[in-house]
C-alpha cells in the first residue's frame, strides 16, 4: 500500500553519497520547507532513471525555484545490484547531481512509504502531507516522446495553493530490487 495522497509522510534520516548538498546524513526535515519537498525514489542502473536523468535534474531545480526541498533515495539491494551500491552512488553524485542523493540500505523507508519503482516520486506540502505520487511524465526512458508533465503540473499546482489536478498516477520504471 503504502503512502497516498492525503496521507503524512513517514520520517526518515538516511547516509547522504553527494555530501557537497546536505553533508553525510539528510533527514526529512531537512528537506522539506513550508512550500513542500519532492522525494523520488530511484537508483543508478535503472535504464527508466537513466533515461530521465536530465529530466530529474531539471524537476531538482524547478523545486528550488519554488522553494522546495528536494531528495533522490536509493533502496535497491546493493548485493544483487551492485551497481546501486553506495560508492556508485558516489560516483554518480560527483558528475553534478543538484540534490542530496540518499541510501537507504535496510530497505525500511521504501517500506515505509510503499515505493514500488524507480524512478517514482512523491511531492509532499509544507505539512509533510503527500500531495501528489506517481510518475515525472508518461516516457521515462525517451523525453522526446512524452505527452504529460505529471510532477511539474503538481509542483505547479501547489506552489499556487491548488490541489494537484492529478494527484496520482502509476510510475513507469524497474522494480524496486528488494533483498528477500
Amino acid at each position: 500500500m503504502g503512502l497516498e495522497p492525503g496521507d503524512s509522510a513517514v520520517g526518515f534520516t538516511l547516509p547522504n553519497a553527494n555530501e557537497t548538498i546536505g553533508g553525510n546524513a539528510v533527514s526529512l526535515s531537512d528537506i522539506l520547507t513550508s512550500s513542500g519537498a519532492v522525494v523520488v525514489f530511484e537508483c543508478n542502473h535503472c535504464p527508466y532513471v537513466v533515461g530521465s536523468v536530465d529530466r530529474i535534474n531539471r524537476a531538482a531545480a524547478k523545486a528550488a525555484e519554488l522553494g522546495m526541498g528536494f531528495v533522490g533515495i536509493n533502496s535497491n539491494d546493493t548485493e544483487k545490484y551492485v551497481e546501486d551500491s553506495f560508492e556508485n552512488m558516489e560516483k554518480r553524485a560527483n558528475k553534478g547531481m543538484p540534490y542530496a542523493y540518499l541510501f537507504d540500505e535496510s530497505q525500511d523507508v521504501a517500506t515505509a512509504w510503499g515505493a514500488k519503482r524507480t524512478p517514482e516520486f512523491y511531492l509532499l506540502n509544507g505539512e509533510g502531507t503527500v500531495v501528489y505520487r506517481g510518475r515525472l511524465d508518461n516516457s521515462p526512458r525517451n523525453p522526446m516522446e512524452a505527452t504529460t508533465s505529471d510532477l511539474s503540473d503538481a509542483m505547479d499546482a501547489l506552489s499556487m495553493g491548488e490541489t494537484p489536478p492529478v494527484p496520482r498516477t502509476e510510475s513507469i520504471g524497474c522494480s524496486v530490487k528488494w533483498k528477500y
